[in-house]
């Protein structure tokens, strides 16, 4: 294992300087997916609130509840709004705050690297020479005792079996023995400067200890202040991400509770009778002089009693849309053709495998032929259209018993008209 105060073994430190550059680097690409996510987000909610809002409008549903059912396409613009901050703030505040800390922190030299990386190196280098220099001085006379004390044993190995061989004269014997005596001294003068080598540089090592801790507190204060800046970005991060502490969110949801909870049965249930029930108005037949010089309107086509609405369920929804809704007109007329023995045309939610909307759009909508006023006609009723002799309009229902055909002004208007003050285009 590697120590701090082994020779080159500062590198981790000098390293660190390195990786805090490219860590605000990191910080800011992370925050960069991030408003990525919080806009994507943000558009999401306004397409489907938009596409929602249009098609509660002209859904069946009617007041209040409507009104509340609406609501929550209103709190997703809203909320909406509060996520685009968010992406703002990240981009245009941390982000940048983040890189302005690191262009002041981190100075790029012009040949590579970083001007605090290299003065930390430096300063290390210069910390670690002398010692280093000593550290050298006592493994060469470590190796130097070492191999003397190997050839010491390896000749008085060589005495020993001159001994035992009758083969070796006594003159070999004696420079046997004076190889170990000459091997002996020089392992004790190679002990005696591998002693005082070590000796010298344990000296030294309390200074370089010193030094090289001075430097290292240098590359400490340089931490610290990129860590401290790290904590203060991230909170500032969070406040900005953390929207329960934004008063305009908590707003937001005490104005849909209060849409929703002010929502009131009975009070639609009296509206849908004075519009669509018994409470409707009614123009009940009366005695009318002949006018000779205008054509007469004939009787509006009135819905039965009790007869169901029946929107269009022929809509196909595209692929992968699962909640496509359609338009419903709530002010459309139904056919007064019916009898006990027929049965309203009702609707299930069924239709479409149990899976679509209980409204879909209709295909149909735009088809029609184009017509030309013969008459003025003012519309007596909020269902029925109004138009001067000469404008063009677009019928979109054929005349019923009664007379009276649907269609569509230019404007988009729709409505009842007479069928007889109008001529084919």
């Amino acid at each position: 294992r590697m120590f701090f105060n082994d020779v080159g073994n500062y590198k981790r430190a000098v390293k660190r300087f390195d990786d805090g550059h490219r860590l605000c680097n990191d910080l800011m690409g992370c925050l960069q997916e991030r408003a990525k996510i919080e806009k994507a987000y943000g558009d999401q909610l306004t397409t489907w609130s938009k596409r929602w809002r249009q098609l509660i409008e002209k859904g069946p549903q009617y007041g209040s509840v409507e009104r509340a059912w609406l609501a929550v396409m209103t709190e997703a613009e809203k909320v909406s709004e509060l996520h685009q901050d968010v992406k703002n703030n990240l981009l245009n505040e941390d982000v940048e705050k983040v890189k302005n800390w690191q262009k002041e922190a981190y100075h790029k030299q012009m040949i590579g690297g970083f001007k605090e990386a290299k003065e930390a190196e430096e300063g290390f280098k210069k910390a670690q020479k002398p010692w280093a220099k000593k550290l050298k001085e006592m493994e060469a006379a470590k190796k130097t005792y070492h191999m003397a004390c190997k050839e010491e044993r390896l000749a008085a190995a060589r005495e020993a079996n001159g001994k035992t061989e009758a083969s070796v004269t006594p003159d070999q014997q004696k420079k046997l023995h004076e190889k170990v005596d000459k091997c002996k001294q020089d392992v004790q003068k190679a002990k005696e400067k591998y002693e005082k080598s070590l000796d010298e540089l344990n000296k030294c090592t309390p200074q370089y200890m010193e030094s090289m801790e001075q430097v290292f507190d240098l590359c400490q204060q340089h931490e610290i202040k990129r860590l401290t800046f790290l904590k203060e970005a991230l909170l500032d991060i969070k406040r900005h991400l953390n929207l329960t502490e934004n008063q305009s969110y908590a707003t937001i949801y005490r104005e849909l509770e209060r849409m929703i909870l002010g929502s009131n049965t009975q009070e639609d249930l009296k509206w849908f009778s004075n519009n669509h029930g018994p409470g409707m108005h009614m123009n009940w037949p009366a005695f009318e002089e002949y006018n000779p010089d205008q054509a007469a309107a004939p009787p509006k086509k009135k819905k039965p009693d009790g007869a169901p609405p029946t929107p269009s369920t022929d809509h196909v929804a595209p692929p992968g849309d699962r909640s496509s809704v359609s338009s419903y007109d709530k002010n459309q007329t139904y056919s007064a053709e019916w009898s006990d023995d027929d049965q309203p045309a009702g609707y299930s939610g069924n239709e479409n495998g149990g899976n679509g909307n209980s409204f879909e759009d209709d295909s149909s909508a735009g088809k029609g032929v184009r017509v030309r006023a013969l008459y003025d006609y003012d519309g007596q009723e909020q269902d029925e259209l109004s138009f001067k002799a000469g404008d063009e309009l677009t019928k979109t229902e054929d005349e019923d018993e009664q007379g009276w055909c649907r269609g569509r002004l230019d404007s988009g208007q729709e409505g009842l008209y007479p069928a007889n003050y109008v001529e084919p285009i």
